[in-house]
C-alpha cells in the first residue's frame, strides 16, 4: 500500500489556516497555495537519491552531493493544480512541466478528460502530480491512470487538503503512488466538497467566483 504523509510543519499549518478563511483575497490565496506547494515539495523530496561529485571551490577541490538518477517533472491537474506549480519549481527549477485537463461532472461527480500534454521522456522521470484538493479522489485517480497509460511509472501525488474518503480511494486505485498532504480534513459533504475545506480552490486561485 502507498505511503500517506500528512505534513507536520508550523509554516504549512499557518498558511493553510490563512487560505481557509473566506475573506482571504485572490492574490494572497494564490501566493499561499504556491508557498504551501513549495513546502510540501521540500518534504516529498526527502528520499531523493544523491551522488558524490568532485568540484572546485574558490579555495580547493572538494566532493559535494547532487541529485542522482532520474530527472523530475511536475504535472498539475488543471486548473487548480496550476496554483501549486510555481511553488514546486521554486524547489526544483529544472523540472519539466506537463498538464492534465480534467473537470468534474457536477451530477455524477466523475472526472472527464479534456487535455493531456506531458514531456516526451516522462516515463524516465520521477513525476509529481499536483492538485490542491483531494476530495472524492476521482480526478487524481483518473489523472494518474492517464499517465500510467502513457508509460509513466514513478509518481507521487501532492495536495494541500485531503478528505479521508479520497485518500482511501486513491490508495486502493493506485497503491504504488505515495500521497503527500498539507492537511487531512474531516469528511466530504453531500455535494462532494471537503469539510471544513476552503471552498473551490480553482475559483479562489483565479478569482472566478
Amino acid at each position: 500500500m502507498s505511503k500517506v504523509v500528512v505534513m507536520d510543519h508550523p509554516l504549512i499549518a499557518h498558511k493553510i489556516g490563512i487560505i481557509r478563511k473566506k475573506e482571504t483575497g485572490t492574490r494572497e490565496f494564490r501566493d499561499m497555495v504556491s508557498e504551501i506547494g513549495a513546502l510540501i515539495t521540500y518534504e516529498a523530496t526527502k528520499d531523493l537519491k544523491l551522488q558524490d561529485v568532485e568540484i572546485e571551490t574558490p579555495i580547493c577541490k572538494t566532493t559535494v552531493k547532487e541529485l542522482a538518477g532520474k530527472k523530475l517533472a511536475v504535472i498539475p491537474i488543471l486548473r487548480a493544480g496550476l496554483g501549486m506549480v510555481e511553488g514546486v519549481l521554486t524547489m526544483i527549477p529544472s523540472a519539466k512541466v506537463g498538464h492534465i485537463g480534467l473537470y468534474r461532472n457536477e451530477e455524477t461527480l466523475e472526472p472527464v478528460e479534456y487535455y493531456c500534454k506531458i514531456p516526451k521522456d516522462c516515463s524516465e522521470r520521477d513525476v509529481f502530480v499536483v492538485d490542491p484538493m483531494l476530495a472524492t479522489g476521482g480526478s487524481a485517480i483518473a489523472a494518474i491512470q492517464m499517465l500510467k497509460n502513457r508509460g509513466v511509472k514513478n509518481m507521487r501525488f501532492l495536495c494541500v487538503i485531503a478528505a479521508p474518503e479520497g485518500v482511501k480511494k486513491l490508495q486502493e486505485a493506485h497503491p504504488d503512488v505515495d500521497i503527500y498532504i498539507g492537511a487531512l480534513d474531516e469528511h466530504l459533504n453531500e455535494n462532494g466538497y471537503i469539510v471544513p475545506g476552503l471552498g473551490d480552490a480553482g475559483d479562489r486561485i483565479f478569482g472566478t467566483k
